[in-house]
Parts: C-alpha cells; sequence; structure tokens
C-alpha cells in the first residue's frame, strides 16, 4: 500500500521549462503601465493578478492583466514550453504505482489550459489541475493544495508530498500540513534560497519524486490527544 496517495506539482519551473516568459511577461507588462520591475523575483510562485496590483500600487489592474496574457501567449508562441527533463516519466510512473498527481499553480485557467494543450497534458495525464482562480487565495495559502484533495478524494495531508521550485511553493505546503514538501532546482531559485523555509526534502528535479515516494516507510504520526503536547513542546518536537 503506497504511504503517499497525492503528489501535487507546481507547473512553471517546476513540471514545465517555459524559460522564464511568464516572469518577462510579469516585469514587461508593470514596465509598460509605468511601474517598477525590481521586485518581479519576490513574486514567483505567487497570483499574477495579486502581483501586478502590488508592484503598481493599486487593487483595480483589469486591463494590465489582460495585457499581461497578451505578452505570455507571444511569448509562448515564440518559445513554446516543454516539459522538464524526466518529469513525463515521472508522472507517469507515479500514477501507475497508485499515486494522483495534481497540479497547482499561481495561472489562471485560460493560461494554464493554453498551456496543457501545447503540452498535451490532458488525458491519462494527470488526475486534477488547480488553478489560482479556482480558490479564495494563491500561495503561500494552502488552498490550492487543499482543494487538490477535494478532487483527487484524498482526505489525509499525513499522504501528501508537494514540490515545486520557489519558496512560496514551499510555505504553500507547510501551511497545507503536507507530511513532504519538497524543493526543486529545476527553476531559478537556488538551494540557498530554498533552504530559508521550512522544507522536507531538496531535489534536482521532479524526476527523482517517485523514488522518494517509493522509499517512504511510513508516514508521520499525528499528536494523539492534548495530553500528549506539553511533552512534544518539553521535547523539542514542536518547531
Amino acid at each position: 500500500m503506497n504511504r503517499i496517495d497525492l503528489v501535487v506539482l507546481d507547473i512553471a519551473g517546476t513540471t514545465v521549462e517555459e524559460h522564464g516568459l511568464v516572469y518577462k511577461a510579469l516585469a514587461d507588462t508593470v514596465i509598460a503601465a509605468g511601474g517598477s520591475a525590481q521586485d518581479v523575483g519576490d513574486w514567483m510562485g505567487a497570483d499574477k493578478y495579486e502581483a501586478i496590483s502590488a508592484m503598481l500600487g493599486k487593487s483595480e489592474v483589469d486591463a494590465e492583466f489582460r495585457d499581461f496574457h497578451e505578452r505570455l501567449a507571444k511569448y509562448y508562441a515564440e518559445t513554446p514550453p516543454t516539459p522538464i527533463p524526466g518529469v513525463p516519466e515521472a508522472l507517469a510512473q507515479l500514477r501507475s504505482n497508485g499515486v494522483k498527481v495534481a497540479l497547482t499553480t499561481g495561472f489562471d485557467r485560460p493560461v494554464v489550459d493554453g498551456l496543457l494543450d501545447v503540452l498535451g497534458w490532458r488525458e491519462g495525464v494527470l488526475d486534477a489541475v488547480v488553478c489560482v482562480d479556482d480558490v479564495r487565495a494563491g500561495r503561500p495559502a494552502p488552498y490550492m493544495i487543499h482543494r487538490a484533495m477535494e478532487l483527487t478524494g484524498v482526505r489525509d495531508v499525513r499522504r501528501v508530498l508537494t514540490a515545486g521550485d520557489t519558496t512560496r511553493d514551499l510555505q504553500a505546503g507547510t501551511n497545507a500540513g503536507a507530511a513532504f514538501v519538497v524543493g526543486v532546482l529545476s527553476g531559478s531559485q537556488t538551494a540557498e534560497e530554498l533552504g530559508t523555509v521550512r522544507h522536507t526534502h531538496l531535489l534536482k528535479s521532479v524526476a527523482e519524486i517517485p523514488s522518494l515516494v517509493e522509499g517512504v516507510a511510513e508516514i508521520p504520526s499525528p499528536v494523539e490527544g492534548v495530553a500528549e503536547i506539553p511533552s512534544l513542546v518539553e521535547g523539542g518536537g514542536v518547531a
């Protein structure tokens, strides 16, 4: 019996090589609107509408968001995204072993639908795809991960592994209570940057996740009751 029932993965930089074009589109959009894109790196893995709003310092950015969509579509047409090497095989191996696979993303649904069409990731590849506009808040909130659990029928966070290439991905996994929160080095953030937030593993890429899942001997045990909490605190078991 698999100890991990669900693997939840980010898209850009984690499962898909899109050459940093989403952040180029984001920066170009903000600059065209008269803002500064100096802090664009702070918004890796975040809701793109929220990122544009914050960098421009205004709440309503519908026109700018449409501009972002148009720029990203143009950039993707010129340089199509591709799967990160080893990822398609990893997804297939996980699913053949009975592990469900979901994608979560800071992109909205129209962008993701186009991306999945380009990749050919539709029938028989994924069990669920959750976009930022499917939930109340994007990363680092845990809602996309919990929504992926709902869609796949997985109820125990101790049987969930999350993985991503940004600190926001790791924070979302931790906030969701996932048993395994994995950082991957296939994106733009370094091991040192990912290491600044809580995680359980750092791997080169998603291609290594099937081996990690197969090597899981047991899932963490929850606190059984209130009586255990003082001893956990005194023993340093709670961080």
